[in-house]
């Protein structure tokens, strides 16, 4: 019996762009009953950037420099959407007004009034599957990690740090980008680009910040722009978060370190989560994807395990078990997360996708931290009457 099929429309061709199609061009990696993704449409404001989908992606019969065309196609039922954070206020508004599902790029909005818009448009569209981007959870160890929290295995929480490490703006002399500029990237800087990264799972497991004190850096002022000249850089390039938190089952209170890095000596691009408990604790980090590390509490002494759990996420695959599993696998098994919401009888995979509710408490939160930096004091993490 053939299986349902959700035609994508892509906006935004670049490196993220090309990662859907590739995770899409090999389904069949997948073992799941969820509909299978098909490509239909892509969309760019540079046409140069057609030319990879039309060597790699013969599904794709349209290709568009204006979104709108491509939302108009009756054969496109949902959109991934990779644009700069300035342009998604409009463009996520116009996508489900045109009743396509999203999967859009974190952060959903560059800033909480354009959260809000577009956290208006979802309401509107109660019918539509609308879902925010993040991999790093889909890690295998990282599932183990998320089933040992549920469980309550750390007893009670005394600490939990979230992080993502890049180098990619180490070298002072690389030509600035989008998101280096207020203007395009948002006043958040790295904590847009990459916060989300490090609310997801601490927000999914109910751990919710009610202040922060922020640490914000500017390090790299300007850089080349290309032409022979400089640019200014005015956004943030480091950022640390000192939140405290409330456990919803607990209604403990505990700490939350959120890090969120461009300029990380000896990094590339490391994601991290530990949690810190009076009974045990554990971590893990892409630096070693293998591993879930587990600390047990003997009473008087402690001891660090490290348990090697192969390249099983959330959705089976036909990998080996024992084989390593890498960025690529998690991309695909987040695509694979949003299409189980269009599962006969409903969704049933056990780590669904950012929800729209989500990106309000990241954006409440980020707001604050700002805030929290002007003032170089800790701040109260305001939340309207919807989140």
């Amino acid at each position: 019996m053939s299986r349902r099929r959700i035609r994508f429309g892509l906006i935004g061709l670049g490196l993220m762009g090309r990662e859907f199609a590739s995770a899409v061009s090999r389904w069949c990696h997948l073992d799941t009953q969820a509909p299978v993704p098909e490509i239909t449409s892509v969309c760019d404001v540079n046409s140069n950037a057609f030319a990879w989908f039309r060597d790699n992606v013969p599904s794709a019969r349209l290709a568009v420099t204006d979104y709108r065309e491509l939302l108009a196609s009756k054969e496109v039922d949902a959109i991934y959407c990779a644009i700069p954070h300035n342009l998604r206020r409009q463009v996520y508004a116009d996508i489900l007004n045109a009743g396509k599902h999203l999967l859009g790029e974190k952060p959903f909005g560059m800033d909480r009034k354009a959260n809000a818009a577009i956290l208006q448009a979802v309401r509107f569209h109660p019918d539509l599957v609308v879902r925010c981007s993040s991999e790093f959870p889909y890690f295998p160890a990282c599932k183990r990690l998320i089933q040992w929290a549920r469980e309550g295995a750390y007893g009670r929480l005394v600490e939990a740090r979230s992080g993502f490490l890049h180098s990619s703006d180490m070298n002072p002399r690389k030509p600035v980008n989008w998101k280096r500029m207020a203007s395009v990237n948002g006043a958040y800087g790295c904590m847009g680009d990459l916060g989300m990264h490090t609310h997801h799972v601490p927000l999914r497991l109910g751990w919710l910040p009610f202040s922060v004190y922020a640490d914000l850096q500017k390090i790299v002022k300007e850089r080349p722009d290309g032409k022979g000249g400089t640019a200014a850089c005015d956004t943030w390039d480091n950022a640390l978060l000192l939140c405290r938190a409330r456990d919803r089952e607990t209604r403990e209170e505990f700490t939350v370190h959120f890090e969120t890095r461009r300029m990380a000596p000896g990094e590339t691009n490391t994601w991290y989560l530990e949690i810190y408990g009076t009974r045990a604790s554990a971590r893990f980090s892409t630096k070693d994807p293998k591993a879930l590390h587990v600390l047990e509490n003997m009473g008087k002494e402690q001891g660090w395990i490290r348990l090697e759990t192969g390249s099983q996420s959330f959705i089976p695959s036909i990998t080996g078990s024992i084989f390593e599993f890498g960025f690529s696998d998690a991309f695909q098994q987040m695509i694979g997360a949003f299409l189980e919401e269009f599962a006969e009888g409903g969704p049933r995979h056990p780590f669904p996708n950012v929800t729209p509710g989500e990106t309000v408490l990241s954006h409440a939160l980020l707001t604050a931290a700002l805030e929290s930096h002007a003032a170089r004091k800790a701040v109260e993490i305001r939340l309207d009457s919807e989140s």
